[in-house]
């Protein structure tokens, strides 16, 4: 703590001090309360602070970016949760989501809960440190929030949701980042349906940047997954989008 870090793994506490594993894990035991391990199965730990004694851990965002330098992973602070680091909480969201390249069992440390979600190709995704933060930390920035918003709305809620937490954010997007983005993740699909969004919630400058970027010809795609017949659901010929959400109107 004297040195600014809430998070150690027990190779760390076995360097500093000189203990054995076995009395490091016997030191730890006494500590009961003041040390609280992320998982049974990793020897990584937390120290909790008085003030922290409620929540059974210190804030995940303090010690997330130790936790995966440990790990040798990458990671950033995603979707709901980055939205609501940059100003739009539309829903109380109990759950720190973070992204990472490949699977990962979700964390609960007494009343904190993280979330992980995969992305193979991760290190495209445009990412910056967070500002004014008690600890290093990673986040997408909020044009890859947006889209990562899109992609991944069957997870978070469905497209409605979505697009509820990326309108807060329409006046931080810049058409120079958005443009960025579109060409590091590269997914048409994912590009129309913002791009959609996008439009129908009045950015019409930056719906522009999408449209630019699309291909000629594009394949037509539900806005959200399709379940029956598509019969009856209206196209938005401009951005090739199965308008199937009951709240989005372009």
């Amino acid at each position: 703590m004297a040195l600014g870090s809430f998070a150690f793994s027990l190779a760390d506490l076995m360097k500093e001090s000189g203990l054995s594993a076995i009395a490091a894990k016997r030191q730890l035991s006494r500590l009961r309360g003041k040390v609280v391990r992320v998982s049974p199965r990793q020897p990584f730990f937390l120290i909790v602070v008085p003030e922290h004694r409620t929540m059974g851990a210190p804030p995940s965002i303090w010690w997330l970016d130790d936790y995966f330098k440990w790990l040798g992973r990458p990671y950033y602070l995603a979707l709901q949760s980055a939205a609501s680091s940059f100003g739009s909480n539309p829903q109380a969201l109990q759950i720190t989501q973070v992204m990472t390249d490949r699977p990962c069992r979700a964390l609960k440390v007494g009343r904190i809960h993280v979330r992980f979600f995969v992305k193979r190709k991760i290190a495209r995704t445009p990412t910056q440190q967070l500002a004014r933060a008690a600890a290093p930390l990673w986040i997408s920035t909020p044009e890859a929030t947006a889209f990562d918003l899109v992609r991944y709305a069957t997870s978070i809620g469905g497209i409605d949701r979505a697009a509820e937490t990326i309108s807060p954010l329409l006046p931080l997007l810049r058409a120079r980042e958005l443009k960025r983005v579109l060409e590091a993740e590269n997914e048409t699909a994912t590009a129309q349906r913002l791009g959609f969004i996008l439009e129908a919630g009045g950015a019409q400058r930056l719906a522009r940047v999408i449209h630019d970027w699309l291909p000629t010809k594009l394949a037509l795609v539900p806005l959200s997954p399709l379940q029956g017949d598509r019969k009856n659901i209206p196209v938005v010929e401009r951005w090739q989008v199965l308008n199937n959400s009951a709240e989005l109107k372009p």
